[in-house]
Formats: structure tokens, C-alpha cells, sequence
């Protein structure tokens, strides 16, 4: 999962606690209350775009621009294979048949299909988005007695 990105206040002040105050990275990481490699993160980018302080009259949109230019580029999302759910269902009822034997068939399959996790994360979620209703009773203690 991809961590969220600092405030651009909060990257500005960690640029300008290191160039003006001139504060080691973990007294930087204190004041800012952020992590030490996150400041290194943040200086090594800073560095990588030709920043220094003071920074220049530039808004915030080009210096975050600068700062993080693999966000402007589109990149490709590759498609993969996805299973059919309901046969990997229906396979997954027979005796001696587990979702690990399923995600191997299906890479023999699709050679760049999804790894295991991803594959067991999307039955999951598929499991759960195609669940039937199921009907439920509210049962208090005592009110009421059921006799089979």
C-alpha cells in the first residue's frame, strides 16, 4: 500500500530546517514529527530536483511537480487474467481440492497472471461481492423458545 504524501507546508519546512537551520535529519524527523527516512526521502528528492533554500517563486503544483515527477507520467496497467470464480468455486467443494491446487493450474494457464496472494485476495473479494442473503434472526434470551 503506498504511503501518503506529506503536506507541501510540511515538505517545504523540512527543506528549510536543513538548508537554513542546517539540523541533522533526526532532529529535522523530531521537529516535523516524521519518521528519519522519510526526511531522507524527502532532502534525497529535493536534492534530485535541484532544490536548495530559499526556494524559488514557484507554486505548488510545479514544485511538487519537481519533486515528485514519476506522478506525471502514466503508466500502463497491465491487465491480467482473472479466473472464473465460479468454477474455481464449484472445484473448491470436491474433496482434497484447495485454492493453492487452483492457483497453480491457473499459472500453468496464464504464465503472468496474479501471484497466490493476489489471487486468494480477489477470490475473497469476489466471494464476498457475490455472497447470497442469508436470513438472520434476532434472538433475545427468553422471550421466545424453538422446538424442533
Amino acid at each position: 500500500m503506498a504511503r501518503k504524501r506529506l503536506t507541501m507546508k510540511k515538505i517545504k519546512e523540512v527543506i528549510r530546517l536543513k538548508y537554513e537551520a542546517g539540523l541533522s535529519n533526526r532532529a529535522i524527523a523530531a521537529t516535523c514529527k516524521v519518521s528519519n527516512s522519510t526526511v531522507g526521502e524527502y532532502l534525497a528528492r529535493a536534492e534530485a530536483a535541484g532544490l536548495g533554500w530559499p526556494l524559488q517563486d514557484t507554486g505548488e503544483e510545479e514544485l511538487y511537480a519537481r519533486l515528485f515527477p514519476e506522478g506525471n507520467t502514466i503508466r500502463p496497467e497491465t491487465k491480467r487474467p482473472m479466473p472464473d470464480w465460479e468454477k474455481v468455486k464449484r472445484e473448491q467443494r470436491q474433496k482434497g481440492v484447495a485454492l493453492l491446487l487452483l492457483w497453480q493450474e491457473y499459472k500453468q494457464e496464464h504464465p503472468t497472471g496474479y501471484q497466490y496472494s493476489q489471487f486468494c485476495e480477489h477470490y475473497q473479494r469476489w466471494k464476498k461481492s457475490s455472497a447470497e442473503p442469508r436470513l438472520r434472526k434476532e434472538h433475545r434470551g427468553g422471550e421466545e423458545m424453538e422446538v424442533e
